[in-house]
């Protein structure tokens, strides 16, 4: 039975591939992908390029913020970050003002966060449920580095109440409060916009009009 079965490649033996044929393919190995993979690889950099890699990211987020443009880096590498240092500083900046009481002193900080976090959310599902194309965590990145331009306008204020607290300080503070406002509103409709249907577009304008409205009102409002 054995000699049976080996009857088929009996003859294999005797057969030999000549030289001048030629072999077609490629079956060369890959040499740079390892090496690609090693220079993108960050766990072996030490902890301070880290933080500087880091901050020069958010760095360059703020800078298209404030010269915003169809660019998707600030949707391709998002992170929370910034709009948590924004909110921070926000908060920190809104505390101590005169419509507080003794009663209700605390709870400011955590009002601010609840404003902003809790506003981008409720922004982020309607352009989610309108259909658009961005993550969730890309909605939420834009619209909290989109702050920017209203925390700077709070400390010009806080840096004009210093000086006065009149009719003149207060329509300096609405001018500059209006104009980052808009920059807000513009630098976040920028980068959200091309992302939702053509006929959906204002009912996702809408509500971001309305989000930095509240926060600019908050910011106008303000006397320590």
């Amino acid at each position: 039975m054995a000699d049976d079965a080996s009857k088929p490649f009996a003859g294999l033996a005797d057969v030999s591939i000549s030289e001048d044929i030629a072999v077609e393919g490629d079956i060369s190995v890959p040499v740079g992908t390892s090496r690609r993979d090693e220079e993108l690889s960050t766990l072996d950099e030490p902890v301070k390029e880290t933080v500087l890699r880091d901050l020069r990211a958010v760095g360059n987020k703020f800078v298209h913020v404030l010269y915003p443009k169809r660019s998707s880096a600030l949707l391709r590498d998002w992170d929370l970050w910034g709009p948590l240092l924004l909110c921070v500083t926000l908060a920190l900046l809104l505390q101590g003002g005169a419509t507080e009481t003794q009663e209700q002193g605390g709870p400011q900080f955590a009002e601010v966060f609840v404003i902003v976090w809790v506003g981008s959310i409720v922004i982020t599902l309607n352009s989610k449920l309108l259909g658009g194309t961005l993550s969730f965590f890309q909605s939420l990145c834009v619209l909290g580095y989109c702050i920017m331009p209203l925390t700077a306008a709070l400390v010009v204020c806080r840096l004009v109440l210093l000086l006065a607290n009149n009719a003149v300080s207060f329509a300096v503070r609405l001018l500059v409060v209006s104009a980052s406002f808009g920059w807000s509103t513009f630098a976040s409709t920028a980068f959200l916009v091309d992302s939702q249907p053509p006929n959906r577009k204002a009912l996702v304008v809408y509500p971001v009009f309305l989000f930095y409205f509240v926060i600019g009102w908050i910011i106008l409002t303000f006397s320590p």
